[in-house]
């Protein structure tokens, strides 16, 4: 009988941890203080509780509402007609890839202040909303994090991006303010993320897709020069720009030859797998999104996808060009 009570106590209590997130918000906000605060001239940084109060958007004169959360905004929020909302759907998780959006939400909060005010809000108003606003901050006077960091902590004291956050922003920095995709440390950092959701659902999501890089082997109309060939067939399997290097003692370590995915390479399936040359079939290299690779040199790469350079040639002879006329 014991064991029965405490079978059916675990059950409610785990029935309880699964209530809808959206009700849970409500309730929480029902006893919450509302938390806002203006970091510049139109431009505020709050709380769930603060988006989801009429009263406080009308005080405010909000006319943009950019959500950083795991829940939209309620509907009757997203249905007044003098408000402009933007959201995006993210947990406050160091794993996760708030740095892609960074070009959109400045994009959004720049018009937002040519037309009004806006509020820019996650839950609590403390990591990911105050992320997108340190980047905006950054951008707007080519500050660093700690620059931005501090003055917006200035105006809003609770404010503390997780530690995945700050190390986006400081890449934000290092790209100029301005999302680079051929920036190998950006390369690097979306493909780590692919490389987390793969070990999720064992498949490469729909949204990484981009990730797997045009087929360099196929005829095309300025092909690079520099390219990787199977030693066996000479067929092409990857270009210099593919390359995904890292550094041993100060210089480009080229024991193993690390790629981004390749089309040709069939990635989007299964976790790991040898690699063959498309043409000849010859055994070049391997690929694991979850366990990686250690390099010859000590390094340890993952995820990784990579050519065995006894098995390819490194060439600058160019023959794959289509001939236009």
């Amino acid at each position: 009988m014991i064991k029965s009570g405490l079978v059916t106590l675990c059950r409610k209590l785990e029935g309880l941890l699964r209530t809808d997130m959206n009700s849970v918000q409500k309730d929480d906000c029902s006893l919450s203080p509302i938390s806002i605060d203006l970091i510049e001239p139109n431009l505020y940084l709050g709380g769930l509780c603060a988006a989801k109060d009429v009263n406080t958007l009308v005080k405010y004169k909000i006319s943009h509402i950019l959500t950083i959360d795991i829940c939209p905004l309620p509907r009757k929020i997203l249905e007044l007609k003098n408000i402009t909302t933007k959201y995006i759907q993210l947990s406050d998780q160091p794993k996760e890839d708030l740095l892609s959006y960074f070009d959109d939400t400045e994009a959004f909060i720049t018009e937002g202040l040519t037309k009004g005010a806006v509020l820019v809000h996650c839950y609590f108003g403390v990591s990911r909303s105050a992320t997108v606003v340190i980047a905006y901050i950054m951008k707007k006077y080519q500050l660093t994090y700690r620059e931005a960091f501090e003055q917006v902590k200035l105006k809003r004291s609770i404010v503390y991006p997780n530690q995945g956050f700050i190390s986006q922003l400081t890449l934000y920095k290092e790209m100029n303010y301005k999302l680079d995709a051929n920036n190998m440390k950006y390369k690097i950092f979306r493909l780590n993320i692919a490389a987390d959701q793969v070990r999720k659902v064992k498949i490469l999501p729909q949204t990484f897709m981009d990730l797997v890089k045009f087929d360099p082997g196929l005829t095309q109309t300025q092909p690079e020069p520099n390219v990787y060939r199977c030693k066996k067939c000479r067929r092409v399997l990857a270009s210099e720009s593919n390359l995904i290097t890292h550094k041993i003692n100060g210089d480009v370590c080229t024991k193993t030859y690390f790629l981004e995915p390749l089309a040709w390479m069939n990635v989007t399936q299964t976790t790991q797998e040898k690699l063959y040359c498309p043409k000849c079939s010859a055994k070049v290299g391997s690929f694991s999104w979850i366990m990686g690779c250690q390099c010859p040199c000590g390094v340890k790469v993952a995820p990784a996808f990579y050519l065995t350079p006894s098995k390819v040639d490194f060439t600058n002879v160019v023959k794959n060009v289509e001939m236009t006329f």
